[in-house]
């Protein structure tokens, strides 16, 4: 099925930062798009292009009643909504990401109960094992096994509970046939999003001109920083083309610095510190982290389509665009530890 004109669509989550741009595509593409969000990290400016064209539902997923209703009359479900946040966040706070677990289990339940078609789960890199990320070895889904002892190691409780999220939503399509879809999503980045996230943190630690500049870690540990409209393009592809539950990688197979993005962005700016402060007593997570992505070239015909630099010209130059410096200056600690 590659044809969303008329189609029923739930997003859960769909004002966050991902889900809104999911919405934006879905929209774009002719459906009928209903959105449940709590409003504990999404925002309703996220939804202004489309706001006339989508049904939103404000509530709490984990209220089976709330559950029950926006699943009414779905055809297909994108599961995106979490409580979640950057590397200092989920460090911190493990039980609130803990939740996930029921909070999935919950619209998984409702769908099934209510005849949804397919689910699509937005998962995440943090499923794959930690101890093979110290060095730069390509992660691919088969990395991760529920069939065979030792074959999970997820990174963090935020892991460990999107990894439940995965087998849980396996376990609903084999009990009830529901079509159902997982994408592994690495390290997403793009306009919307908040400064508890690497990017963008990073980003507004240069507008306010912070100096000396604070990285977390050496600076030279990586991610494939995945720019966000290639994230909902793969997560459309999956509902498109998987129905047996098949996770596949939404990520670039670049292996790009943190050291390497703030140059690009003190570039971009035309403004540099004069020192750089490496805070290595902070939380940074794996070593290394890149996707293999052979699977959703060979299942969705997806491929990245941004470049690391063009995505972060497009983010920087709507963070520029929608930030004040003088108000990023004066509130940067708390825009850096709030969701």
């Amino acid at each position: 099925m590659s044809d969303w004109d008329g189609e029923r669509v739930l997003v859960t989550g769909g004002a966050s930062f991902i889900g809104s741009h999911l919405v934006e595509d879905l929209v774009a593409a002719g459906a009928n798009v209903r959105v449940a969000d709590d409003f504990s990290s999404g925002e309703r400016a996220n939804l202004d292009g489309v706001h006339d064209r989508v049904d939103v539902v404000d509530g709490d997923l984990t209220e089976k009643a709330f559950a029950d209703e926006v699943t009414r009359d779905i055809e297909t479900v994108f599961h995106l909504a979490a409580d979640h946040g950057g590397r200092g966040y989920i460090s911190n706070y493990p039980a609130n990401c803990a939740t996930n677990m029921a909070l999935d289990n919950i619209v998984y339940e409702s769908a099934a109960n209510n005849g949804v078609e397919r689910i699509t789960f937005a998962s995440s890199a943090c499923t794959y094992p930690t101890d093979i990320q110290q060095e730069r070895r390509p992660l691919r889904e088969d990395m991760v096994s529920f069939e065979e002892r030792g074959g999970a190691y997820a990174d963090e409780v935020y892991g460990w509970a999107k990894l439940m999220g995965e087998r849980s939503l396996q376990a609903y399509h084999e009990q009830y046939d529901i079509d159902a879809s997982i994408v592994r999503i690495f390290t997403a980045y793009g306009p919307r999003e908040n400064e508890t996230h690497a990017i963008i943190a990073l980003m507004a630690k240069a507008y306010a001109q912070q100096d000396p500049y604070q990285i977390w870690g050496d600076g030279e540990q990586t991610r494939n920083f995945t720019y966000v409209k290639d994230i909902t393009r793969a997560l459309r592809l999956a509902a498109e083309n998987i129905t047996d539950a098949t996770p596949v990688n939404a990520g670039i197979g670049r292996y790009v610095t943190i050291n390497e993005v703030v140059d690009a962005i003190f570039d971009h700016l035309g403004w540099e510190p004069d020192e750089r402060e490496y805070m290595t007593d902070k939380p940074v997570g794996v070593r290394h982290r890149a996707a293999d992505t052979t699977r959703a070239e060979n299942l969705l015909g997806w491929e990245p389509e941004y470049t690391v630099e063009d995505g972060l010209r497009r983010t920087l130059e709507w963070y520029t665009g929608a930030r004040d410096r003088a108000y990023v200056r004066e509130n940067l600690e708390t825009l850096l530890h709030e969701r």
